[in-house]
């Protein structure tokens, strides 16, 4: 990871400010963590986690949402930061601000150094949002039906681990909880979604964003 964190990045559009700041709203909303802030020449990648197990040996699959970039100056960084320095940062953004400063603290989290293949992806379906859609939402509901009141950290995380780290109908391999996040993380409309595999790895690829899938136990 870079140790650089004065350097702020440059964005072309102040409108890609305005979708950082929309995407980073979404993950905190799913959980209040971190956000890896990760740049290569004039392209800014930035993931966040949707789902991961907290348990060794649980079924919870490793799920990350991911959104590019464009950047006007080549910058070379990876950072992981607190969603919520990020959000106050880009909150205090004009609207024709096209500046992120980075926040100075970084924080360890163990989905941050899950990597992703970079290449060896084969096309195996291609879904329509429609369809993830409806998926996603009944899992949502069956994961509210599971919970007793007042649910203590373990029982809500079993349900997860149930619901979402069940394979996705009629996708072979492919978790349910990959159709929560597209859901959650906005990147659903009315077109399809390209599906890709490397090894253990899915991305879930459409005009909006990225969902990266691990299945297995374990991170």
């Amino acid at each position: 990871m870079s140790d650089v964190l004065t350097l702020p990045l440059q964005f072309t559009d102040p409108r890609d400010l305005a979708d950082l700041r929309t995407f980073a709203t979404r993950a905190r909303s799913i959980d209040d963590g971190a956000i890896r802030l990760q740049a290569s020449g004039d392209v800014l990648a930035a993931y966040v986690c949707v789902l991961r197990p907290r348990l060794m040996g649980e079924s919870t699959p490793t799920i990350l949402g991911l959104r590019t970039m464009a950047l006007a100056q080549p910058a070379h960084t990876d950072v992981t930061v607190p969603l919520s320095a990020v959000l106050d940062r880009l909150a205090r953004a004009g609207e024709h601000d096209v500046e992120l400063a980075l926040p100075p603290v970084t924080v360890t989290e163990s989905w941050a150094g899950v990597g992703a293949p970079r290449t060896g992806w084969e096309f195996t379906a291609t879904l329509q949002d429609s369809d993830l859609r409806l998926a996603a939402e009944a899992g949502i509901t069956e994961v509210a039906a599971i919970m007793p009141d007042k649910p203590g950290a373990l029982i809500v995380n079993n349900a997860r681990a149930t619901v979402w780290g069940r394979q996705l109908p009629g996708v072979e391999g492919l978790p349910l909880g990959a159709a929560f996040a597209a859901l959650t993380l906005g990147f659903l409309a009315d077109g399809e979604q390209s599906l890709y595999r490397a090894g253990r790895w899915f991305l879930l690829s459409g005009t909006r964003g990225h969902v990266l899938a691990r299945s297995g136990t374990g991170l």
